[in-house]
């Protein structure tokens, strides 16, 4: 299972962050969520092949 790119990992930590009301001292736990959400979103979507499109 591939890691999901940083960018993408931060910008949805970001988003759950703002969602969650922006508490401060819990940037770890917003990108190990974040993190987990889009692992969990590329298993149940997978790539797009010529066989599945």
């Amino acid at each position: 299972m591939e890691t999901p790119d940083r960018a993408k990992i931060m910008k949805r930590a970001y988003e759950l962050w703002e969602d969650a009301g922006m508490p401060e001292g819990r940037a770890e736990e917003f990108y190990h969520l974040a993190e987990q959400k889009l692992r969990e979103e590329e298993k149940s979507d997978p790539p797009q092949t010529p066989d599945n499109q």
